[in-house]
């Protein structure tokens, strides 16, 4: 397995060169040369896993013998015992035909933690393994952040700086990430919004030779390992399900702001998985609604929301489903990406916006809706939704037809968002774990959202 820049000038690397690369040296995003194909009776036979035994199947299509098989296995393993629940990401039928999928049983009750609990360890072992400085930069909307510096806190050899927008995420999100008392550990509170933020990584990435000369790593899901370890919990989805309903194909709703989630789902689909609708669930930053109805990726006016996570305007692993949807042409994606950097937008044709159509539904939930959905689904199933999930389940009932089985990703527990949850007149308990939060002091630097400042606190950190 070879990996390739979605803009065609980089190629004929392997899967860990890929992860210490990132972001593609010619600021493109780094997709596998072709995407495995699992027939039918593969799949018949890895329905019967457990979460871990699939993970390792899916994950070794990608890795390709770069690990050995039993370090791998191990690497796995510790990924995933740091979870709450045996299943790692239990399936729960709500209603008939509806179910969701629980991926808050890590470590920081969020999904971020099934992609960062393996990169963690997978850089630990990387380091281990070839001496590599691995020094993490990351940006986060809210939950990267608290999950990526829990992936790789205490581990030798790795320090990691998270930058995440000033008063833009939820208090419980704030205290997971500033809390750690760790030198190893930066946190920077910047003051504009999560784009600001990740404009900055992606600028410092791009510039070779402040990476090379800091041993800048990748968090992010511009890292192709976030989509590998996301694509797993899709296929886990679809077998719990088909254990309890004769299903031919399912549909997915997924709240998403920076399109990682969501292509992992397409990811998983392009390898054989029997998947039907995938529903592109966001909020009032609904840049990807309007592109999947219109064919117009154009950012609007930033809005602050009760789903912080996906107030995010430009989504960084778009330009991995553009790869596709241009026929893996490079020069395609390129000429559009330069559109969209001189111009502020791009548009498709008529007839990949067909085909757009035909690889997604899309709903952009207001704020009113997100809160009512967590209502009515509290009051009539006793099930409680954190806002983001409130918005795949809103865009669910929009999107899918009512005979039609569909999975809502429930990404985050309602505890790290209790601002949305209150709102609605529901008094939750917290986790043991989060309430402790309240109690500890904060260590964080607010700064200004401009490269020169982030420069030198890097320089300053990682020497």
């Amino acid at each position: 397995m070879k990996y390739i820049s979605t803009r065609g000038n980089v190629s004929d690397i392997g899967f860990i060169d890929a992860v210490l690369m990132g972001l593609a040296t010619d600021g493109g995003l780094l997709v596998p040369e072709k995407i495995p194909q699992i027939p039918a009776e593969k799949l018949q036979a890895m329905s019967k896993l457990t979460y871990q035994e699939l993970a390792y199947e899916i994950i070794s299509y990608y890795v390709d013998g770069e690990i050995p098989e039993n370090e791998l296995k191990e690497l796995i393993e510790k990924s995933y015992g740091t979870f709450r629940h045996p299943e790692v990401t239990p399936v729960q039928k709500v209603k008939d035909n509806m179910y969701v999928l629980e991926l808050f049983h890590g470590p920081t009750f969020a999904f971020k933690d099934v992609a960062l609990q393996f990169l963690g360890n997978l850089y630990s072992y990387i380091a281990k393994k070839t001496g590599v400085t691995i020094n993490i930069l990351g940006a986060t909307s809210g939950d990267t952040g608290a999950s990526a510096i829990e992936g790789v806190r205490g581990k030798e050899g790795i320090r990691i700086c998270i930058l995440h927008p000033h008063g833009k995420v939820s208090k419980v999100q704030e205290l997971q990430m500033t809390t750690v008392h760790d030198e190893s550990v930066l946190n920077l509170a910047i003051k504009g919004t999560f784009d600001d933020g990740q404009r900055m990584i992606k600028e410092l990435f791009a510039d070779l030779e402040f990476k090379n000369k800091y041993h800048l790593r990748a968090i992010n899901s511009i890292n192709f390992a976030r989509i590998l370890a996301q694509t797993v919990y899709y296929f886990y989805a679809y077998f719990q399900v088909a254990k309890e309903k004769d299903i031919k194909s399912l549909n997915f709703s997924v709240p998403t702001g920076n399109f990682g989630d969501i292509f992992a789902g397409y990811l998983a689909k392009r390898m054989g998985l029997p998947v039907d609708k995938l529903i592109v669930a966001t909020n009032e930053n609904n840049i990807l609604e309007r592109f999947i109805k219109d064919g117009v990726y154009q950012p609007g006016e930033f809005r602050s929301t009760y789903s912080p996570s996906m107030d995010i305007q430009v989504a960084s692993n778009f330009e991995r489903y553009l790869y596709y949807l241009l026929d893996e042409n490079p020069g395609a994606v390129t000429a559009l990406m330069d559109q969209f950097k001189s111009e502020g937008k791009m548009v498709v044709n008529e007839e990949q916006l067909r085909q757009v159509k035909a690889d997604f539904a899309a709903h952009g939930v207001e704020g009113e809706e997100c809160l009512q959905t967590i209502s009515k689904y509290y009051a009539e199933t006793n099930y409680l939704l954190d806002p983001h999930t409130s918005c795949g389940i809103a865009a669910y009932e929009t999107c899918n037809d009512s005979s039609e089985v569909c999975v809502t990703l429930a990404t985050a527990h309602p505890a790290k968002f209790n601002e949305s949850i209150e709102r609605c007149d529901i008094e939750q308990t917290f986790p043991e774990q989060i309430s402790q939060l309240f109690d500890k002091p904060q260590y964080l630097e607010v700064v200004e959202a401009v490269n020169d400042e982030i420069v030198r606190k890097l320089e300053k950190h990682f020497n």
